[in-house]
């Protein structure tokens, strides 16, 4: 039995917080109504969060999270209000701190057990299914007044635990997801993970944010995340591996029953002192002069090369070449780094002077004929603003020609200065070579732009890369395409399918310090695993930037853009692009009668978006423009989708995304939808719709009322079924073959 009294109190606290919204960082301030009723006409108003920190100490396993929020009371009236804190599942309460008239505020923690039965209460009475994401957590609850009006309250808490390892690699998880219960964006969120390791800590992986990683030694990291007036709408996960290798393999998987699995690889070395000697490299500049580089371009870029230049090792060759109406190079050779090539190459790069027109087929048909060692990798650093208008000039045609030279497999890495470019061919180069493109607008800094990446490449490790793996195990759709070389500081993440489960041995090769190295490690390819549920949605991220790329440097055809739409629609990739083609396919569906109205995802809710569809049908054709803006936009955000890595780097182009409904409130479309056991469900209106509704045929259906018997019932027999439940009380969706349709 719950107690009358904890469960009338808590009942009264959410019965505020659903007719007021409430404020929630991942702890959250709750009004009571009492006090703010003696005044007619009060209207509750929920607190806003000036900051939200959170610093994390991980010794090994054993991590300790300390959260320090402020809120801020933006009405005229003394407020009283109860903070409320869902205990993550192995977290234990350390200290809690609320002072209020110099006395510390003592706290409640309530079990998983009492909690859910709490947190089900409040459906079954107020009707609002959004705490059962939280069933099977403790709840912590403290007592706050007074809030002062026009004043802030600070509240500190601290949790540790106990964090999953599997095998070497250890995960942690901070409860971020918090977009529904906040009623403005948060005006800072940062959180700082700081790691230390008795092993050497080798990948660290972050698939949900933008983080920045600092190595400060081979036993310890740091980790940080911030942003400003966010609502953050997913938890923060951070993986770190161990172990004694030269480079550090991380293998996680996510397998359905009856399905092929998705496997996530990542890959990096270990932590290297500034002294260690590092496989020496050949390196071509290859730098377009031509008149249009006139003023801060060529400025810009010439101290960009005198960055390289300067950053070399001792061991390294380089060579550069200036094009414009012809190519002219420095040495006629690749020459080896000290102080009299530096200083020739300095003055070298000091006389360049813009002039003339582009001729990039005799550019880099010298940097690929200059004198390269099959024993060492050479890279070609492209910089250019403009299209060819001298030699060669055809697109397919100077491709062809230069893949014929390329016999030693060299990468040329591109760099695209401008809007006046062929991203095409620029694509296609890079495409050819196994590298990446990167493009710098004119309101972006060449210098920055083109130094950050040289490096981050300075250093090779390991190189010429291949990846297999054992008997057992048969891997396909991997991404990337071509493995790119390992550099000091860098990791590599993979993405794939497999078949079959069980051990299977991963070899991977490479070139090592002048030698071929192979490495052999020991892979678990679970037959059921559902805990890594990042890994479905960036393998598709991965595998639509693919496609979108083949459509835009080879043209349309209906089966790339089937695979797209479903890709897209499972997995909640929503872009320009691929929301013009599934709103399109799901209109032609619903005419033909292929498609019942309410189970579409997006096309109810572009319905409300005046001019959508014209405005999204420009964005899908102008990403097949060879030159201008759109173009390069295309390009940039095309290939971010091929790197995604993160959750945040699968939302390209959101920001165009953003429009007002009917009723003037802004919506953004790429954020209509919640990841839910590894597909997307979304928002289509009144209903929450599983996209597995459109390629699943069910065998059965089930209607049930929203908080009734039948729905209390469904939470006990299959308590994973709250994660589709909490989304509201219109759900639509599919689980063991058995679509449930939850109404009010």
């Amino acid at each position: 039995m719950i107690n009358n009294k904890i469960t009338k109190s808590i009942i009264l606290l959410f019965f505020t917080l659903i007719i007021s919204g409430m404020v929630f960082g991942d702890g959250f301030i709750v009004i009571s109504p009492r006090r703010p009723h003696r005044h007619p006409g009060f209207k509750p108003f929920p607190l806003e969060v000036k900051y939200h920190h959170v610093d994390v100490n991980i010794d090994d396993v054993i991590a300790v999270t300390r959260i320090d929020q402020v809120f801020y009371n933006p009405t005229s009236r003394r407020l009283e209000g109860y903070y409320l804190f869902p205990v993550p599942e192995k977290g234990v309460i350390k200290k809690f701190s609320m002072f209020i008239n110099g006395k510390e505020t003592p706290g409640e923690l309530m079990d998983a057990k009492k909690a859910k039965k709490i947190y089900e209460d409040i459906v079954r009475r107020l009707k609002d299914p959004a705490l059962l994401e939280y069933s099977g957590r403790r709840l912590f609850k403290a007592r706050i007044f007074p809030i002062e009006p026009y004043s802030e309250k600070r509240v500190k808490i601290s949790y540790s635990e106990t964090l999953y390892k599997d095998n070497s690699t250890v995960e942690y998880i901070y409860p971020l997801n918090t977009e529904k219960f906040s009623a403005k964006p948060l005006h800072n969120v940062r959180v700082k993970v700081e790691v230390k390791s008795a092993g050497n800590i080798r990948n660290v992986y972050c698939p949900t944010h933008n983080v920045e990683i600092i190595r400060k030694g081979k036993n310890r990291i740091i980790a940080a995340y911030e942003e400003k007036n966010v609502k953050p709408d997913m938890d923060l996960k951070l993986y770190y591996d161990t172990g004694k290798e030269d480079i550090g393999v991380s293998l996680r998987t996510y397998k359905k029953r009856g399905e092929d699995g998705y496997f996530f690889l990542s890959m990096s070395p270990g932590f290297a002192k500034n002294n260690r000697k590092f496989l020496p490299k050949d390196i071509g500049f290859v730098l377009d002069v031509s008149g249009s580089m006139s003023g801060e371009k060529l400025s810009k870029a010439k101290k960009a090369l005198k960055f390289c230049v300067e950053n070399l090792n001792p061991g390294d060759r380089f060579e550069i070449i200036k094009f414009s109406t012809e190519a002219e190079s420095l040495f006629s050779k690749l020459e080896k780094v000290n102080i009299k090539s530096k200083r020739e190459a300095k003055l070298f790069i000091d006389d360049l002077r813009a002039i003339g027109g582009t001729n990039i087929d005799e550019a880099l048909d010298m940097a690929l004929n200059v004198n390269i060692s099959g024993n060492r990798p050479y890279t070609i650093i492209f910089i250019t603003d403009g299209k060819p208008t001298i030699g060669e000039t055809n697109e397919e045609r100077l491709l062809n020609k230069l893949k014929k030279r390329n016999i030693s497999d060299t990468r040329i890495f591109t760099f695209g200065i401008g809007n006046d470019i062929n991203t095409h061919l620029l694509d296609k180069l890079t495409r050819l070579t196994r590298a990446f493109r990167s493009y710098i607008t004119p309101e972006e800094d060449i210098e920055v732009k083109i130094s950050g990446f040289f490096t981050k490449i300075e250093s090779p490790v390991l190189t010429d890369l291949k990846l297999g793996f054992g008997r057992g195990i048969k891997v396909r759709k991997v991404y990337p395409r071509g493995l790119p070389d390992i550099f000091k500081g860098s990791s590599i993440q993979i993405f794939g399918r497999y078949s079959g489960s069980g051990s299977s041995k991963i070899v991977l090769e490479g070139r090592l310090a002048n030698r071929n190295k192979k490495f052999i490690y020991e892979g678990d390819f679970t037959g059921f695993s559902l805990s890594d549920d990042f890994i479905p949605q960036l393998w598709g991220a991965r595998r639509i930037g693919y496609l979108l790329d083949q459509i835009r440097l080879n043209g349309e055809s209906k089966e790339l853009k089937n695979e797209i739409i479903i890709l897209a629609k499972k997995f909640g990739i929503i872009t320009p692009y691929t929301s013009y083609l599934i709103v399109e396919d799901e209109k032609i569906q619903v005419r033909r009668r292929g498609l019942d109205r309410r189970h579409q995802v997006l096309a109810p809710a572009t319905a409300e978006y005046d001019g959508f569809g014209k405005k999204s049908e420009g964005e899908f054709k102008s990403m097949q423009k060879k030159n201008g803006s759109n173009s390069v936009r295309a390009s940039k955000e095309v290939q971010n989708l091929n790197k995604a890595s993160n959750f945040a780097q699968s939302r390209q182009g959101e920001a165009r995304l953003i429009f007002k409904d009917k009723l003037g409130n802004l919506k953004n479309l790429a954020r209509q939808f919640r990841n839910v056991q590894g597909r997307a469900v979304y928002n289509s209106g009144r209903y929450w719709v599983d996209s597995q509704i459109q390629v699943e045929k069910p065998k059965k259906n089930r209607k049930i009322q929203f908080a009734g018997k039948e729905y209390f019932d469904l939470l006990q027999v299959y308590p994973e079924t709250a994660q589709f439940l909490a989304l509201g009380k219109n759900v639509m969706f599919i689980y063991k073959g058995t679509l449930y349709e939850i109404h009010e």
